[in-house]
């Protein structure tokens, strides 16, 4: 098995961090963006997409600031692998942006990064940040 490659890709989002923070840190704000159903139990996520199921746990959140999932194996053992979403706020003009870390196989790259733009695409609409 090949290893997967980190990445990282920031999306300008006209929207204050505070709200922003409520979508990307309980599973009924994921839900309305991420995947199409978040269920958690305890720091233990499922996340659905259409027939497919992923597992993660959460592995450290900073209120307001960011959020960051560990995917794990059929037997609830962390991967080497995680994805993470963190707000930035540019002290100076108040500019608020998302910054996704992941990763992806080097020849889905292209193909990840498309998904994360459709996704925060997404939750662009859902809060009124188009």
């Amino acid at each position: 098995m090949s290893s997967k490659v980190r990445y990282e890709i920031e999306f300008p989002i006209n929207s204050s961090p505070q709200l922003l923070y409520q979508y990307i840190s309980s599973p009924s704000g994921l839900q309305e963006w991420f995947a199409d159903k978040v269920n958690s139990r305890g720091d233990f996520f499922t996340f659905e997409w259409n027939d497919s199921q992923e597992y993660a746990r959460l592995a450290s959140k900073k209120t307001g600031e960011k959020i960051k999932f560990k995917w794990i194996d059929e037997n609830k053992k962390d991967t080497e692998y995680y994805f993470e979403i963190r707000i930035l706020e540019d002290e100076l003009t108040k500019d608020v942006s998302l910054l996704i870390v992941d990763f992806a196989e080097e020849d889905e790259l292209d193909e990840s990064k498309q998904l994360w733009e459709n996704q925060v695409s997404d939750l662009k609409h859902v809060i009124g940040s188009v």
